[in-house]
């Protein structure tokens, strides 16, 4: 390690800290004399930093609320909705949606001897026809319009898996298509 008299840095120290070249300082009370210089030249530059021990959950506390103010991603107040990011977020809504509804009536449907309710395909067929017209087309709707588009872009994602379309044209123009399509084959299913 290098000596402050060897590099040539003790007239330097001595003259910083308002020494005398007369006068012989160690560098150490160079360092003190400077930063009392500083201290009284600038309050701003020191600053009392308090520090104190805490338990671990202490620390998840301060943690777990330092993460409840950062913001959403994509940071919903000032980016622009994105046909990407809207169609990203649909699809796995459409997804977990539809998924609920498989499992719900599966136990249902397994469950139904248990339970007593009558849930056999014949009482479920009987219960359908006696419901009105416009219930009938709204709950078809509800199921088709998300299973089309949920299952057109998943294609979309497989073809971009496959390495095409990774553009922001292409992607802008398969995401159209992928509407355009829901809208169509989801009112063909509509009525079928």
């Amino acid at each position: 390690m290098f000596s402050t008299a060897v590099v040539g840095m003790r007239v330097g120290l001595r003259s910083a800290a308002g020494v005398s070249r007369m006068q012989i300082a160690t560098p150490a009370m160079a360092r003190s004399r400077l930063s009392a210089l500083a201290r009284r030249a600038s309050p701003m530059l020191t600053r009392s930093v308090q520090v104190q021990s805490m338990p671990p959950a202490g620390e998840s506390v301060i943690l777990n609320t330092q993460r409840l103010k950062r913001p959403s991603s994509p940071h919903f107040t000032i980016y622009q909705p994105q046909l990407t990011w809207v169609a990203s977020i649909f699809h796995r809504v459409t997804g977990v949606g539809l998924s609920l509804a498989l499992y719900a009536f599966a136990i249902g449907y397994l469950a139904s001897p248990v339970i007593g309710i009558p849930l056999d395909s014949a009482s479920v067929v009987e219960f359908v026809h006696g419901l009105p017209e416009w219930f009938k087309l709204t709950t078809k709707a509800i199921f088709a319009y998300p299973f089309v588009f949920h299952s057109l872009n998943g294609v979309r994602h497989l073809v971009w898996d496959s390495g095409y379309f990774l553009t922001v044209k292409g992607a802008y123009s398969t995401g159209y298509t992928v509407l355009g399509l829901t809208a169509l084959l989801g009112t063909a299913v509509l009525f079928i």
